[in-house]
């Protein structure tokens, strides 16, 4: 399975002003732009990104994978103060994994000059409770039809 490498740029620091904002983010458990399902066992989320546009930043607890529907190139900040920037090719993949009381907030922002879209699917029922999501993401969501 392909896996995109971060390329960090050690150097580079998130903004200090983004302290308050990683604060802020802890609780923010939206990891995509639309929740596109929600079950009982796992959130399936879309990433869809113009150039230029990012999802705020954002807070993982729960395990997930995520994979790159189309190619592209993106910059993450973390809480760190680590500023990644990577080139995703269509079918990459990554797995994530959280034990308890680990989490990981970061952002996600568009820097190339196409559409950038990830699959995001996180288990629910982990060694982390999920994070709150407000009803207005959740409602998008559509129950998952059971097979015939």
């Amino acid at each position: 399975m392909p896996h995109a490498a971060p390329q960090t740029r050690p150097h580079e620091a998130a903004p200090p002003d983004l302290g308050d904002a990683f604060a802020r983010a802890r609780h923010n458990g939206c990891v995509g732009t639309r929740l596109l399902s929600e079950t009982e066992r796992v959130r399936v989320w879309t990433i869809e990104l113009k150039p230029g546009e990012r999802i705020d930043l954002h807070t993982h607890v729960l395990d997930y994978f995520w994979t790159a529907v189309t190619a592209g190139r993106a910059r993450s900040r973390y809480e760190d103060g680590r500023v990644a920037e990577v080139a995703y090719a269509a079918g990459d993949i990554s797995h994530q994994s959280y034990g308890p009381g680990q989490h990981m907030t970061h952002d996600l922002e568009n820097i190339g000059d196409t559409t950038l879209i990830f699959t995001t699917v996180e288990f629910l029922g982990g060694a982390n409770p999920p994070l709150p999501l407000p009803e207005a993401v959740r409602a998008e969501a559509a129950p998952a039809p059971m097979p015939s």
